[in-house]
């Protein structure tokens, strides 16, 4: 925990300091508001929680102005402020408490008091803390897969379908591919499911490693993925060609040795050029023609990609 001292006071900077570090914190100084703000954004770079101790009077930007600020930015883990001032009428604390203070301390104060503050402040601060890795893992479960640490189903699709509606505006292409892993029931029946499990991990690394990072790389079922990218710069169908054979050219090692796995490949480039009319076409059109011809490379003798180019209409 970052704790900032912020008061124009060298007196009460001092005695301040001194209590803070005999709490085991190193205190950064900050003489008026604006200081203390920077001071602040910096020090959130290197920790999610600061604890700032702030004199209402200051030049620049006071206490009251500072916690304002403060209340108006969004942060993983807001700060938490306690107001230390002269000011100790029932209107001046409320008002402090109103206007974004987490606590409030009159001066003149005791030690005791202020140390057992500042161990609450620690307290919600790790619970802020512990909240956000709560929230980032339920945020992680609900998008990607646990086997492969792919997208999952519902977060890919939802992305393709933000994508498909940008590129309708761009004109930029879209390809899309569905892949199946051949003959994965019998690699599972043959050498377990946790081999079967191997075998899907290190599928969906070669994908991950070929497709850039920002392209859409997810598991959508048992032994099915899905790709898909926007740009004109690279072909679609090489680009599925070269996954496929990524995956068929190197063997895969699994706990009884290695074992040769192929993928079979179905995929759309839709092309939706500036100007064109598009009638009523919709994602699910695309991913149904993609299933068809992921069916038609498995009725091909699997290990092969089926592709075809989709193109609206020209106004």
């Amino acid at each position: 925990m970052n704790v900032i001292i912020a008061d124009d006071d060298p007196t009460t900077q001092m005695i301040l300091t001194g209590i803070v570090s005999k709490q085991g914190y190193e205190p950064l100084l900050a003489a008026d508001g604006e200081e203390a703000w920077a001071l602040l954004q910096s020090s959130l770079e290197q920790d999610d929680s600061c604890l700032m101790l702030i004199d209402w009077e200051m030049p620049v930007l006071n206490g009251i102005e500072l916690c304002q600020r403060i209340q108006q930015q969004e942060f993983m883990t807001p700060p938490y402020t306690i107001l230390i001032t002269g000011r100790n009428d029932v209107e001046d604390i409320v008002e402090g408490l109103e206007q974004g203070a987490d606590d409030y301390i009159c001066k003149p104060f005791k030690v005791t008091e202020l140390v057992a503050r500042i161990k609450v402040a620690k307290r919600t601060l790790d619970l802020h803390h512990e909240l956000n890795l709560v929230r980032q893992r339920l945020s992680h479960q609900a998008n990607y897969d646990d086997l492969t640490g792919l997208l999952n189903r519902r977060a890919a699709f939802d992305m393709l379908e933000k994508e498909f509606a940008r590129v309708q505006r761009s004109g930029d292409e879209l390809h899309v591919a569905i892949c199946d892993v051949d003959n994965f029931k019998t690699i599972n029946d043959t050498y377990g499911h946790f081999s079967g499990d191997i075998v899907l991990r290190e599928i969906a690394g070669r994908m991950k490693e070929l497709m850039r990072s920002y392209d859409i790389v997810a598991r959508i079922g048992g032994e099915e993925f899905l790709i898909a990218f926007s740009g004109n710069q690279l072909n679609g169908q090489d680009t599925f060609e070269r996954l496929r054979l990524c995956i068929a050219d190197k063997p895969i090692v699994i706990d009884n040795g290695e074992l040769s796995v192929s993928i079979s490949v179905g995929a759309i480039t839709f092309s939706s050029p500036l100007g064109s009319i598009i009638k009523s076409l919709e994602l699910h059109d695309i991913l149904l023609k993609a299933d068809e011809h992921l069916y038609q490379a498995k009725g091909a003798g699997k290990n092969c990609t089926v592709s075809t180019i989709l193109t609206t209409e020209h106004g």
